[in-house]
């Protein structure tokens, strides 16, 4: 099974990104699910399954950040994907905590950043872009032709390898070339691992404990499917 997270902050237009790459995964023939990772309020999960009739399930992260709430419930999430038998794992996450990486090694990491957020946005988003295989540029239709170019030149400043995909996030325009390169990305391995070093912190993850998995950590954990307990002394 191959795994897609996509994060960015509030507005940049992740679900419409997702939506336009779901419809083409499935017109080609792909099997796909998807989670919501969001930290009080989403309804992401409940229109894209009514649209497209895929498995979908959301999770509030409660007192963890989205990123680390990511960590812990991905691999149930992994497992609930092939048990209903998809070829794709998509996760939306929030990613609101910029200090810490979203992405799990052996998976696809994209970034949706917005053109209109200012030129300085891609020095501020940290690990979410600096880790990230491809930042997806959204928006592009309100900025000017240089503004573009400064934009760019700021995320290849910030992430000098990520591959840069400019696209029209409302009508689809420019979502080809991203499916192409969901589609030939390899499985994710049993063993997922956090991509990059967590800051220093206190509970598990953020003292640079990497496994995937919340019967991998101590503290305040939680399970896809149940609410945050403490697990441990």
């Amino acid at each position: 099974m191959k795994l897609v997270i996509c994060a960015g902050t509030a507005t940049t237009g992740k679900t419409s990104v997702l939506r336009h790459l779901i419809r083409k995964l499935l017109a080609d023939g792909k099997t796909a699910a998807y989670l919501k990772i969001d930290v009080q309020y989403a309804d992401e999960d409940e229109i894209l399954s009514k649209e497209f009739g895929m498995p979908a399930k959301k999770t509030y992260s409660g007192e963890l950040c989205p990123d680390h709430c990511n960590v812990m419930v991905l691999g149930d999430a992994m497992q609930w994907a092939k048990r209903v038998g998809c070829e794709f794992l998509i996760v939306e996450t929030a990613g609101l905590c910029l200090r810490c990486s979203p992405y799990a090694d052996g998976g696809l990491g994209i970034v949706v950043l917005e053109a209109t957020s200012g030129m300085n946005l891609p020095r501020k988003v940290g690990p979410m872009l600096s880790l990230s295989d491809i930042a997806v540029v959204t928006k592009i239709d309100l900025v000017s032709q240089a503004e573009r170019e400064v934009f760019r030149a700021r995320i290849m400043e910030a992430a000098p390898k990520v591959w840069i995909k400019e696209v029209d996030a409302l009508r689809g325009i420019g979502i080809d070339a991203l499916v192409r390169r969901v589609e030939e990305m390899p499985d994710a391995g049993d063993k997922l691992m956090l991509r990059g070093n967590p800051p220093v912190g206190t509970c598990t993850i953020c003292v640079g404990k990497k496994d995937i998995g919340w019967q991998s950590h101590f503290g305040v954990v939680r399970p896809l499917e149940e609410q945050t307990f403490y697990r441990g002394e």
